[in-house]
């Protein structure tokens, strides 16, 4: 592209940029659309769900946290999968990770558009769309729902400013998560001051009939809650001195995350019941807000819609955060050569992998169209995979370059890497055999994708070997003078 060029990024991001990123994009719209469902299968054992599912991350965490100590590169588990393996199976996990992030994208941006109409209905701007959290919206015309203009409208605004500006999205990211911890914060506080959360009551812990069987697949599908803290870990270029402040940002969001999710979860649960929490569905938090939060507050007019603020907020900082990510996999792999050469240069004039964002935004918005369940889905088996293959790749690492420099080592190696991947493959296998039975598509589409991306590899080889003959042909060509 002109006005491109192969270079790297400036590091415009500080540590707060950094861990903001990953608590922007972990706190998002699952504390309120999967609480209600772990409360569903799990009862107030929920806590005990989320509490495990940090658990459980801690172990990959802590292989990001040392690969990304040692290989300083943008891209993530991709960059740090491409050291290691070979050709082809650097170029599936950057495949995976890249479509990954732009389903979430998708997803985020379908989130907003429901929560945004909710904010105006509160303040009578607009009629009412529906219950917070509903999937249904109203229509300008028969060809145009408002959720999905206000989701593209959403994606677009913020893929133009991480077009032009690197520095002006980690700003806008770090200020709406504040924002949105806040909100949940204050909801915490309401909660634990409240009279119904006094006489809580967490027993029977366990649901009847599936006991403490329940936790596993209530664990299965809502792990993808605490997917974000590896994005830290694809702008590890951008971050100023990154071999230290990566490692410090992972765990910092990471611990703040659980504590949030927990405290969250703990009111919710206290104060609604699990089983009012499940029957609330995804507006669990919206309605337990809304059942001890005072009314005629300043601005926030009562406890559901300092919800939808949050979620407003939570949804708009996750899309951020995935549209940071899903390019900065797409540079790296063009960087690489792995995608078109022009995937991997950055704009003269603004500084940012400018054509990688752009296609990014592109894909990302196709895949609005794809059934959301199944889109979430795919996601998060992807996700699973890819914490899998991490996790292999540090104890790789450690064996054929033990002498690497690692400004951060993980202690009790190799205990964490080989628990992540024992932890992660068993999610993995619960979550394959929920697909089997209630989501067969979503594993059809995540073999699609894969077989996909088998083709664009032999096409982009192909495109590769086409100037290496030309060139070698050139070399090897007899001139005239020579014969002579």
């Amino acid at each position: 592209m002109s006005g491109s060029q192969t270079r790297s990024p400036e590091a415009e991001l500080g540590l707060l940029d950094a861990t903001m990123i990953g608590m922007g994009a972990m706190i998002g719209a699952g504390i309120f659309v999967l609480t209600g469902l772990a409360a569903e299968i799990a009862g107030p054992a929920a806590i005990v769900v989320f509490a495990l599912n940090g658990v459980v991350t801690a172990f990959t965490g802590l292989s990001y946290a040392e690969l990304a100590s040692s290989i300083p590169k943008s891209g993530g588990g991709y960059a740090f999968v491409r050291e290691i393996f070979d050709d082809l199976s650097s170029f599936i996990m950057g495949w995976m990770l890249w479509f990954a992030y732009m389903i979430a994208g998708a997803l985020y941006a379908l989130g907003f558009a429901p929560n945004f109409l909710e904010l105006l209905h509160v303040y009578e701007i607009v009629p009412p769309p529906g219950e917070v959290g509903a999937v249904a919206l109203p229509v300008v015309d028969a060809a145009l729902p408002v959720g999905f203009l206000l989701a593209f409208v959403a994606v677009l605004g913020l893929v133009a400013l991480n077009a032009v500006s690197t520095a002006a999205s980690g700003s806008a990211e770090t200020v709406f998560t504040i924002i949105k911890v806040s909100i949940l914060l204050v909801f915490v506080a309401f909660g634990l001051a409240s009279p119904m959360f006094s006489g809580a009551e967490f027993q029977p812990l366990f649901p009847e009939g599936s006991g403490a069987g329940a936790v596993l697949p209530a664990m299965g599908l809502t792990f993808i809650a605490f997917e974000g803290y590896d994005l830290i870990t694809t702008v590890t270029e951008e971050v100023e001195n990154p071999r230290e402040n990566i490692p410090k940002a992972i765990f910092v969001s990471l611990a703040v995350t659980v504590v949030v999710y927990l405290a969250v979860v703990a009111v919710a649960i206290g104060t609604l019941g699990a089983s009012g929490l499940a029957e609330a569905g995804e507006a669990g938090i919206a309605a337990a807000a809304t059942s001890f939060m005072p009314t005629g507050l300043p601005i926030i007019r009562n406890g559901g819609a300092l919800v939808v603020f949050g979620a407003v907020f939570s949804t708009l900082t996750a899309l951020n955060a995935v549209v940071i990510a899903s390019s900065r996999v797409a540079f790296s792999m063009g960087r690489e050569g792995q995608l078109l050469p022009s995937f991997g240069q950055i704009h003269h004039r603004y500084g940012t992998p400018f054509v990688a964002i752009l296609a990014s935004a592109v894909v990302m918005l196709g895949s609005v169209a794809l059934p959301t369940q199944s889109a979430g889905n795919m996601s998060s088996l992807f996700f699973l995979l890819s914490f899998v293959i991490v996790n292999v790749a540090a104890i790789r690492l450690r064996r054929e370059r033990p002498n690497m420099h690692r400004p951060y080592e993980m202690p009790f190696y190799p205990a964490p890497p080989l628990i992540g991947i024992a932890l992660n493959l068993v999610l993995t296998g619960v979550l394959v055999e929920y697909l089997l039975r209630t989501d067969p598509l979503a594993l059809a589409l995540s073999a699609a994708w894969i077989l996909l991306g088998g083709a664009a590899y032999l096409a982009l080889n192909r495109f590769r070997a086409e100037p290496d003959a030309g060139s070698a042909a050139a070399d090897t060509e007899i001139t005239p003078e020579a014969e002579d």
